[in-house]
């Protein structure tokens, strides 16, 4: 009737195993069985418990690590698109589900290549570079460029990326999900620099213009987050139904988080000499 979770099972496959061995020992005391039976009971012991222990490993690397490999089977026609939904995603027709591959017979995600709504690595990291070169050329167009200033923007870039990543967990997590990808949830936070590179760009043709451009970004990036999130929650967690207010809230918080961060981003230079 009810799941046993993986952690009990494998606290009740560790206490069988123990109760097994402490058993196997008595009876090779009581019975006065050679070495050599000892040996090979201990050692049979051991290996189903290194065993277990060895897949519990690699089921964990798995959900932190998943498959770098996955992130980056892209081309030119899938970053495209992916573009458009970033910039725009109220005016993606499509829809947000991820596309299933029942290759082989078990259940998994087509890539990016594959499948548009797909989080990918490629667009964050290409948006991460281009974020730090049109910081580099705005701080030599206003005399503020020197190395030190280049190595504070890309601390900033950093800092804020892990700020994202730990929002969106923080937000699946609270909202009862801990089974998404963690490469998934960087790929996701990482496309808050296809934004930002908008705005420093606006910025560097029209300096007037930021204000304006980056309050339109913060709303693109805020659906684009929240129509994410909401796919996820359905689709790959299934707990959309569960504590709908609180759901609701945590996901305008979220939108409305990337206000500060984008501003943050694009006032590139401040307090530089």
């Amino acid at each position: 009737m009810y799941e046993t979770s993986d952690y009990h099972k494998r606290m009740f496959t560790s206490t069988t195993c123990t109760q097994q061995i402490d058993s196997s020992l008595g009876n090779v005391l009581l019975y006065g069985a050679g070495s050599d039976l000892m040996r090979n009971e201990l050692g049979a012991y051991g290996e189903k418990i290194l065993g277990s222990s060895s897949a519990y490993v690699h089921s964990n690397i798995g959900r932190y690590i998943s498959n770098p490999q996955y992130y980056f089977q892209v081309n030119e026609e899938y970053v495209k698109n992916k573009l458009k939904v970033i910039l725009f995603p109220f005016l993606h027709k499509g829809h947000w589900m991820r596309a299933a591959d029942m290759a082989g017979g078990e259940f998994s995600f087509k890539p990016p290549i594959y499948d548009i709504n797909a989080p990918d690595l490629y667009i964050p990291m290409m948006a991460f570079g281009t974020y730090l070169v049109l910081a580099g050329y705005f701080l030599g167009i206003t005399t503020k460029f020197s190395p030190e200033a280049l190595g504070v923007q890309f601390t900033t870039g950093l800092l804020i990326w892990l700020l994202q990543v730990l929002l969106l967990e923080a937000t699946l997590h609270s909202l009862g999900s801990g089974e998404v990808p963690l490469l998934d949830i960087v790929a996701y936070g990482g496309y808050i620099f296809v934004a930002a590179s908008i705005i420093l760009l606006s910025r560097i043709i029209w300096d007037y213009a930021f204000h304006l451009v980056t309050i339109f970004e913060c709303f693109c990036m805020g659906v684009f987050l929240i129509k994410t999130m909401k796919r996820i929650l359905i689709a790959e967690v299934r707990s959309f139904e569960k504590h709908s207010t609180k759901r609701n809230y945590l996901l305008l918080f979220m939108a409305l988080s990337q206000i500060p961060l984008l501003f943050w981003l694009g006032n590139v230079g401040v307090g530089a000499k």
